[in-house]
Parts: C-alpha cells; sequence; structure tokens
C-alpha cells in the first residue's frame, strides 16, 4: 500500500509505503506517482499514529443510547450501587452496546483498547462476556486487551473471588485491583488475591488508585514491594492515581524515579485534579504513560464520546498545556504511550519531544487527520478521519469498514 502525500507527524509532504503491517519507506511527496488500487490519498493530512485507549470501561457505556439524568453519588461505592440499579434497564442488549462503543471509538482512530470489564456477584461474567465478544468481533480492526475488574472490591462479597479467577480462565489478559485500602480496608489480603492470580494465570496488573494524599502513597509503596518481591517489573499498571503528587516535593521525585527503575506505567483519563505527579516530570524520566477515556456517558458520568482525539485535548487543557511541544506531547502519549503499556515491544516515550510511531519499521496502525500541525488538530478535532490496522485501512470518514 502507499499512502501518497501525508504528512507525519506535521513534517514534509511524505509517500510512505506499508509493507506487511509496517513502515518500510518514507519518501518526499512525488506528485507524479500514481495512485494504485488499494492505496491510500493522504491529500496533505496529518499522518500520526493511531490512538491507545488504555482505560475504558466499555462494559459500562451507553454510547448510542438517549441521553439520560446523571443519578449518582459520590464515592466509588455509590456510584457502583447507582451502575447496578441502572445498567440493565436498556432496550438495547448489553452486548450490542458494548460492540457499538467500541465501534465508535475504532472509526474516529483507536486501534489498541485496554478495556476494563466488571466482574462481581451481581453482573458475574455478563459484562465480561460482552467486551470479550466485542474483542472478537472487531479482531481485524483493532487490538483489544481485556481487564477482569473488580469494581465492587475483592473482599466485600463473597464469591467476588471465584468470577475473578473464571473471567482468567476464560481468556481475561489482565488482572484488575482497585483502592486496596479505601475500598476493601485490607490492603494487604486485597494485593495477595491481585498478584496471586496475576502469577498464577501470568497476566498483568492494573490497579485504579483514586486514594488521597498519603493513603494513596501508602498503597503505592506496597505495590512496589510487591514488584520488587515477585520480580513483576514492567507488567504493573496504576491508573488514575491522581493524588500521588499532592504530599510533598520529595515524595513526588521519589515515586517517579521508583517507576521509571521498576517499570511501573500510569494511565489517566485526563482528570481536573489538582496534586497529580508531573505529566512532563513522568515522560522526562521514562515513565509508562497513557490515556484512556474511562467510561462512555455512562452511569457514573456524562462524559466521553468515543474520540480520544477529544481526550487528547482534554489532557493537555487540564494540565494548562501552552506549548506546542507539550501539546503534541500530549498525542505521542495517547497513541504510543498507551501502545508501551499494550506492549514493551514498543518502547517507552523517551522524552517530551519524543514523536513515534510513524518512522521505518514501525507498525502501520496510522490516522490521517485534517489538520495544519499537530497542535491545531488537537485544537480542531477534525473529522477527515482514515484509519489504519496492522496496514489496512479499517475505518474512513468516521465509519468502520466491512471486514
Amino acid at each position: 500500500m502507499l499512502i501518497r502525500d501525508a504528512r507525519p507527524w506535521g513534517g514534509p509532504a511524505s509517500d510512505v509505503v506499508i509493507e506487511d503491517g509496517r513502515i518500510a519507506a518514507v519518501r518526499p511527496h512525488d506528485e507524479s506517482v500514481p495512485l494504485g488500487a488499494g492505496d491510500v490519498d493522504g491529500r496533505g493530512r496529518l499522518l500520526l499514529p493511531s490512538f491507545s485507549d488504555v482505560h475504558v470501561h466499555l462494559d459500562s457505556s451507553r454510547i448510542g443510547l438517549p441521553f439520560r439524568e446523571h443519578t449518582g453519588a459520590p464515592g466509588v461505592w455509590a456510584m457502583m450501587m447507582n451502575d447496578r440499579r441502572n445498567w440493565r434497564n436498556t432496550d438495547v442488549p448489553h452486548a450490542e452496546i458494548v460492540a457499538g462503543t467500541l465501534e465508535t471509538m475504532i472509526a474516529r482512530g483507536t486501534t489498541r483498547v485496554r478495556s476494563y470489564a466488571q466482574v462481581d456477584v451481581d453482573c458475574k461474567l455478563e459484562k465480561f462476556d460482552s467486551v470479550m465478544a466485542a474483542k472478537e468481533k472487531f479482531a481485524g480492526a483493532a487490538e483489544v486487551q481485556v481487564m477482569t475488574f473488580p469494581q465492587a472490591g475483592i473482599l466485600l462479597e463473597e464469591g467476588t473471588v471465584d468470577y475473578l479467577e473464571e473471567s482468567l480462565k476464560q481468556g481475561a489478559d489482565v488482572m484488575g485491583g482497585i483502592d486496596p485500602s479505601q475500598l476493601d480496608r485490607d490492603p494487604v489480603r486485597h494485593l495477595d488475591v491481585v498478584f496471586g492470580l496475576a502469577e498464577k494465570y501470568q497476566v498483568e496488573v492494573d490497579i485504579h488508585l483514586h486514594e488521597p494524599g498519603h493513603l494513596g502513597v501508602f498503597s503505592t509503596d506496597l505495590v512496589l514491594e510487591r514488584v520488587r518481591a515477585l520480580g513483576m517489573q514492567g507488567k504493573v499498571t496504576l491508573s488514575h492515581a491522581y493524588e500521588l503528587g499532592g504530599v510533598d516535593e520529595a515524595t513526588s521525585r521519589r515515586l517517579i524515579e521508583e517507576f521509571a527503575e521498576l517499570d511501573i506505567a500510569m494511565a489517566s483519563v485526563a482528570p481536573a485534579a489538582r496534586n497529580q505527579l508531573s505529566l512532563v516530570a513522568l515522560t522526562e524520566a521514562g515513565v509508562r504513560f497513557g490515556l484512556g477515556e474511562d467510561g462512555q456517558r455512562d452511569y457514573w458520568s456524562p462524559y466521553g464520546n468515543g474520540d480520544m482525539l477529544d481526550r487528547t485535548w482534554q489532557l493537555a487543557f487540564t494540565n494548562n498545556f501552552r506549548r506546542d511541544e507539550h501539546i503534541e506531547m500530549c498525542l505521542a502519549i495517547a497513541t504510543m504511550g498507551g501502545a508501551a503499556i499494550m506492549s514493551h515491544d514498543v518502547p517507552r516515550l523517551a522524552g517530551v519531544k519524543d514523536r513515534p510511531g510513524t518512522a521505518i519499521g514501525d507498525r502501520a496502525d496510522l490516522l490521517l487527520v485534517d489538520g495544519q500541525t499537530p497542535t491545531s488538530a488537537v485544537m480542531d478535532r477534525g473529522t477527515d478521519r482514515t484509519v489504519l490496522h496492522d496496514g489496512r485501512v479499517v475505518a474512513d470518514g468516521l465509519r468502520v469498514l466491512a471486514s
């Protein structure tokens, strides 16, 4: 395949050759070269890596359903109970909602996804099954990792651990945990289950951490101890963790250094939180950092539209970034930053100015999008998009193509 007249990361107009699902050549654009069958007309659009959403709850989405009044109360447990009361009350089967949300994401440029699948004594494996079905349905258009996730905690309801283990037997890719101190109130037992099941089924770990200040640091230090003791460097992600920068500067610096040393990844949904670790410092230190959309207009929040370019704008905005290099860094995080969490064959970002994903040898998971510069694309969030996965066009004009 030839992608004709595209601008990798906003650079000069180029002709990009794709072979065997990877970028084989990047040449200066030659107007005399015609488009052949199966080639793509870049039309001067930006060429970027496609997006990697590494923190999305496909299982709780309401994308495609009528907008509804938000009825949740503050706190993880209250919000989760609100979800339990409402998630079955739709005229559309749950599996169709999940698949439709994934389709929306692919159409807008996301080809790598790590989705949570809630497992508990209420939904049992029903939500997990819906996410697994969506993964299979769109296997040719996106790479999807499914995380079994104890949204209601692990220890509060008898039988939860059995359902979690069954989901791992059925192919879950990642073992989840959540607020081991604040929700389950027994961090040692909670982490025993999380890391024990991860070791038994040889999967990675991803822990939701909403805990405030010193409590969040305490739980994080327990995770760091486990990573060292079990030799799980490079296999653990902390999601949210938006309070870890609120204790003191020395603690923030220590955590960033230890995350880099132990290859602990972080995933953010770009919250409006004041006590986050510095995104610039994390990136400069080489900490794997990815972006996700969290819920999608669900029973937790009315936010989310399936568009990671929109969430990239939010990441830049909530970090008060104005300089082009920082806004482009947000694009690098939303694309290859997340890819580096899903596959360690993808290197960590090498710093604020690293712009990977469009060089010779890179996997041809790519996005063509209208925009004068990468920063302008984030600001304007254009709709003239063409999406490639493994060297094949899978979506164009915000529509997924038939496989």
